[in-house]
Parts: C-alpha cells; sequence; structure tokens
C-alpha cells in the first residue's frame, strides 16, 4: 500500500496494523543500512512517508471521530502480531530473523 487512497479503504484496527509494520520495515533498513547491508538506500525514504502516510490517515480519523491524539493507535495496539503482515516471514522467527540471516552469509 503505498497511496493515501489505498490506505483510506482499510479498517481503523488495519490502518494501524500498517503503521507499526511500516516502523518495523523502517527498523530493518536502518539496522541493514548501519551495517552496511542496505544496498537501496532510497528504502529508507520509502519506509518513512509510508509511516507519514499512515499516521496522517491515522490522525485524520481520530479528528473525524472526536478521538484524542493517538486514541486509534492505543486500541490498536495489542491486536497487532508482527509476523502477520510480512510476507515470507515464519512465525516465531523474530524481527530480525531476515536481516540477521542475510548478514550470516557475507561472512
Amino acid at each position: 500500500m503505498s497511496k493515501s487512497t489505498d490506505l483510506s479503504a482499510l479498517s481503523d484496527e488495519a490502518l494501524v496494523h500498517n503503521e507499526l509494520n511500516s516502523q518495523r520495515v523502517l527498523a530493518a533498513h536502518q539496522l541493514r543500512h548501519v551495517t552496511g547491508k542496505l544496498e537501496n538506500n532510497s528504502l529508507l525514504g520509502k519506509a518513512r512517508r509510508e509511516i507519514a502516510r499512515a499516521q496522517t490517515e491515522i490522525r485524520r480519523r481520530e479528528l473525524a471521530n472526536g478521538l484524542v491524539n493517538g486514541a486509534l493507535r492505543s486500541a490498536h495496539l495489542g491486536t497487532f502480531k508482527p509476523g502477520a503482515l510480512g510476507a515470507g516471514q515464519e512465525a516465531g522467527g523474530g524481527f530480525l530473523k531476515n536481516v540477521l540471516d542475510s548478514n550470516q552469509g557475507a561472512e
């Protein structure tokens, strides 16, 4: 999902989960960047923009419903399953599993 029109079609829960997953992707890219394993540095900016789009849509919905800032996120934070959105991730594999696996081949 890269367009704000796509985000507007998501449910509140799916939108919050999209934001949280995008933050995880950004953290993985940042780790790979620091270790010199990130081949495409533009992925950092793309991940930041995706987070900003999701946060903007979340805040728009909060304002439309008269909710305080952060209400949607706190309401759906407990239902987020980190591996559920990532394609190709194993359940219980952990946040850094794929990043660390790719680093082992370089040794």
